[in-house]
């Protein structure tokens, strides 16, 4: 008599499921048409493309293969222009090759290919989200669970990007949740499936390595505490459950660690055909900041436990970690700071979201929600993978604890069902707060990456909030083009984010680069006068100065006290008028007496090493170039003031943030002292 009942909501359900999906979907297919390459993808579609297409691991070794190799299998059957390798340092070679790569050739058909692909992982990931919510906790927490996923903003800003975060994540959950099943059910076919899973998270991200204290704790916790047999067969049972639950972990282990080799090729070298890794293994080893960590990767390679690329690229995290600069709430730190993640998650998730967390927290502490197994699963791998984000360091966007949002989201979905099985009035708030996160979400699109709360003032003030991957992120390059284009600007100056990674003038804009910390690196140098006319488009990433240092260190910090005529896309901002900018200029003709001491035409250097000083004289890195440019024309005593100038003034203007040009100049003066 209920089986057409029963019938009819396994229906409902399965239809349900397949809207939210197709709502991912849609919105992932959209942004990937609607926004520009964003900051890492020219060299992560560059290197993809060489590694599916050549089998060279040593382009981007700072990420494992697999999301790369997923995504470049839609470009295989593309005849691509490809610029010649150089040699360069990995990060330059990667970066400016990809720049070269993905826009030389139809930069647009490549983007939407590789994001579609890639987008397949999110929409694995919340359909395994709501099985995984449905056997922990019933169907109702599944569908919340996949509704919270379907509009969840960092998850669905970084999935329609090559990128490794979305994949990450999708597969350290799967782990999890493949983990959990296994000890519910153990049989040899689920453990294989955990090492296999286990394996392809190791495959995707770097970080997923904390599976495997995730996975000690879980056992630990099964074997002492969650099993609970009965008393009389506690003491003698002990044993054997430690017994099962170590041979289990080494199992996978073994069978992950071969997996992560299988995505190598079973290949150690990164490199072949006489290419080698610039700088070599052992010079990226020794910028590894803790001597422990330098000698544990340091036994592996000289054992060949690891690939020679995966290896190499774990040491790029753990000293790159460390080397990042914070910006958060306004305030720039020349340092990780252990809250950046905390605080940047209550900008950046929904309230919906928060409030939901809040009220599971409630069910939790009130034994309203009593699954303690499935809780211990799923608050154990979110609470180990906060602990390690805040001492780690990586404070560069809330997408490095994107994980989070996974786990706590089955977590919340878990409490909410039962909350509503207890009282019906739950469904209607619970369903209103749904409502509300949707609405909330999509107001903000195609920029996703720049949301932020309605309590943290919404997209529109997340830039004085969080910086790069969290606020702007150089995605809004077609946005820009087409505010141009309705206000007919020909002429015009830009300080792009990307400047240097991304060509901005694939998409037509016709505006003049300007200097940012990142083209002094990456890109050649440019002519910047010290007085420009507006139109002056400035992104988010630069108008804060966290690259170039607060206050004087930054050359548009006037910029910050002038209302902009327009806001593109949350994270551009135009300015009319005529501004002084000496310091960028000064900037620029540093970077060109830099290139030409390199090539050694000293004379032309010296030359642009005067502008600079001349433009701006209380600059610390001028006054270091132009002694630079002294010495190098065998002045070295007239050098001396300007070294010493220098130091002077990085010891006193920002100093925290000047430390390696204070080291430089100690070293410099030292060597000149008698």
């Amino acid at each position: 008599m209920n089986r057409p009942d029963t019938r009819f909501r396994r229906f409902a359900l399965a239809g349900a499921v397949i809207a939210l999906l197709s709502v991912i979907f849609l919105q992932l297919a959209l942004m990937a048409r609607s926004n520009s390459a964003t900051w890492d993808e020219p060299d992560h579609v560059y290197s993809a493309y060489m590694q599916a297409k050549h089998g060279d691991f040593g382009l981007n070794p700072e990420h494992p293969p697999l999301i790369k190799f997923l995504g470049a299998l839609p470009l295989l059957n593309m005849q691509l222009r490809m610029p010649p390798l150089q040699n360069r340092p990995y990060r330059l070679e990667e970066a400016v090759g990809g720049r070269d790569f993905l826009f030389s050739n139809d930069a647009d058909t490549i983007l939407f290919r590789v994001r579609l692909a890639t987008s397949a992982i999110t929409i694995l990931l919340a359909l395994i989200v709501f099985l995984a919510a449905r056997e922990m906790f019933g169907g109702g927490a599944g569908l919340i669970a996949l509704g919270l996923i379907a509009f969840d903003p960092t998850l669905l800003a970084h999935s329609a990007l090559l990128t490794t975060d979305a994949g990450g994540a999708c597969f350290m959950f799967c782990s999890i949740y493949a983990f959990y099943r296994y000890v519910k059910s153990p049989s040899k076919g689920r453990l294989a499936l955990v090492g296999l899973v286990v394996g392809l998270a190791l495959a995707s991200k770097h970080s997923t390595v904390l599976l495997f204290p995730m996975l000690l704790l879980l056992a630990i916790a099964e074997v002492f505490w969650l099993e609970a047999p009965p008393r009389q067969e506690a003491a003698a049972g002990l044993g054997k459950r430690s017994l099962r639950f170590a041979a289990a972990l080494v199992a996978i282990v073994v069978l992950s660690i071969g997996v992560l080799w299988a995505s190598y090729g079973f290949r150690y070298a990164a490199r072949e055909d006489g290419l080698r890794l610039n700088p070599p293994l052992a010079a990226q080893l020794g910028r590894v900041p803790s001597p422990a960590e330098r000698d544990v990767l340091a036994a592996a390679a000289r054992l060949h436990l690891l690939p020679e690329s995966y290896i190499y690229g774990f040491a790029h995290v753990l000293f790159q970690s460390k080397a990042f600069t914070s910006f958060l709430l306004g305030t720039i730190y020349p340092h990780p700071v252990w809250f950046y993640f905390p605080i940047a998650m209550v900008i950046k998730s929904t309230l919906t979201f928060l409030i939901l967390f809040g009220i599971t927290m409630w069910a939790i502490a009130t034994r309203r929600l009593r699954a303690r197994r499935e809780v211990v699963y799923l608050a154990v791998p979110a609470a180990i993978y906060m602990a390690f984000a805040m001492a780690g360091g990586m404070n560069i966007g809330v997408r490095h604890v994107l994980p989070i949002y996974v786990f706590l989201s089955v977590l919340i979905a878990g409490a909410a069902w039962r909350l509503i099985q207890s009282d019906r009035r739950w469904l209607y708030a619970i369903v209103v707060l749904l409502l509300f996160q949707a609405v909330s979400v999509v107001r903000a699109f195609p920029a996703y990456i720049a949301y932020a709360n309605e309590a943290a003032g919404g997209p529109s003030a997340v830039h004085d909030l969080l910086s790069d991957s969290s606020s702007d992120w150089g995605q809004q390059l077609k946005s820009v083009k087409s505010y141009l284009d309705a206000h007919g600007i020909k002429d015009c100056w830009f300080a792009y984010f990307g400047e240097g990674v991304a060509d901005y003038s694939y998409y037509g804009i016709p505006c003049q680069p300007l200097i940012t910390a990142d083209s002094l690196y990456f890109d050649g140098p440019h002519d910047v006068p010290p007085v420009i006319d507006g139109p002056v488009l400035m992104s988010a990433g630069v108008l804060s100065g966290f690259e170039f240092g607060p206050g004087p260190l930054n050359p548009y910090e006037q910029f910050k006290q002038l209302k902009p005529a327009a806001v593109i896309d949350y994270g551009v901002f135009v300015y009319d008028g005529r501004f002084d900018i000496p310091l960028a200029a000064a900037l620029s003709h540093g970077q060109k007496a830099g290139l030409l001491l390199a090539q050694n035409k000293v004379a032309e250097a010296l030359v642009e090493a005067q502008q600079a000083e001349a433009l701006a004289p209380d600059s610390a890195s001028v006054n270091a170039t132009f002694g630079n440019a002294l010495d190098a024309s065998g002045r070295p005593q007239e050098a001396l003031p300007y070294y010493r100038k220098a130091l002077l003034l990085a010891q006193t203007v920002e100093p925290r943030f000047q430390h390696s040009l204070i080291k430089g100049m100690d070293q410099r003066l030292g060597s000149k002292r008698p």
